[in-house]
């Protein structure tokens, strides 16, 4: 394993690399984290030694069970949404779509919130975490739009919508030394409810069980893995590399630091998803 502070790899160097891996293991199982989609604007959690970049994001039992807690991420949410909402595909996500048309991916499984690789055209896709672009109410189980959320949320605060703040990967905006205590939180547009809350998995949350099912039998049943992005600090991502390996799956990796699953990989790749990504595409397309 390279230490975290190596410079990448070339992505020529990096692709050929990979290139030949996917080659010997077409119809790969991979996993995504948030190093995919650092390259459309949104930050990333964990430093090159898979520490916090910034204070943990909101766990589920604070958000259930305090009122200030939702006001908070709401009004955070808000302000954050504008950059979030608009961020689009990157190279990475185009790339593993044609990857699958072509037969060298079966199933792409992410832990990111972003929808960037359905919209880049990925079919075979598990959102491990579930989507950000999609509300729930916690009362009648309606999921609507967030776009729609959005417009609900400015409507009754009005004087939020002209606050500015840096992005956070979870959608939000680092807001801090603020009074959230006169956020106003819409109603359900169903029933009425109260109780909100962004269709993602938070920390101490469960993964839907059938999420998971199909992730494992998937790599169970994979002729390799292939992990992007990702640290690996998180067990709902791990557990994959972790089952791939008591299968006898072979596992390699693409990331820029270090991850939880170094042991486990066959090798790793330590260079940047996206033109490590292209590079390999072009010599799979000939």
């Amino acid at each position: 394993m390279q230490a975290p502070d190596t410079p990448p790899l070339d992505p020529a160097r990096a692709g050929a690399l990979l290139a030949a891996f996917i080659e010997r293991h077409a119809g790969l199982v991979v996993l995504t984290g948030a190093g995919v989609s650092t390259a459309s604007g949104i930050p990333d959690y964990r430093d090159l030694n898979g520490q916090w970049k910034r204070p943990q994001p909101v766990t589920y039992q604070a958000f259930m069970g305090s009122e200030h807690t939702r006001q908070r991420y709401w009004a955070r949410s808000l302000v954050g949404w504008r950059t979030f909402g608009q961020a689009r595909a990157g190279a990475a996500h185009r790339v593993l779509a044609e990857l699958e048309q072509q037969g060298w991916v079966d199933l792409l499984i992410t832990q990111n919130v972003d929808g960037l690789h359905e919209a880049a055209g990925s079919t075979a896709l598990v959102d491990l975490h579930g989507r950000l672009d999609t509300v729930r109410c916690m009362s009648c189980e309606w999921r609507f739009s967030r776009a729609q959320w959005q417009e609900a949320l400015v409507a009754g605060n009005p004087g939020w919508a002209q606050r500015t703040a840096l992005s956070a990967p979870d959608g939000d905006a680092d807001l801090e030394a603020v009074d959230f205590s006169d956020f106003v939180i819409p109603p359900c547009p169903h029933c009425g409810g109260r109780l909100l809350k962004p269709d993602v998995v938070f920390y101490g949350e469960s993964v839907p069980r059938e999420r998971v099912q199909r992730s494992l039998e998937a790599v169970r049943n994979a002729r390799g893995v292939l992990v992007l992005g990702s640290s690996l600090m998180v067990y709902s991502g791990y557990r994959f590399v972790l089952a791939a390996q008591d299968a006898g799956v072979p596992v390699v990796a693409v990331n820029r630091g270090a991850t939880r699953g170094d042991a486990a990989f066959l090798f790793k790749l330590e260079a940047d998803v996206g033109p490590t990504l292209q590079a390999a595409a072009s010599i799979l397309q000939g």
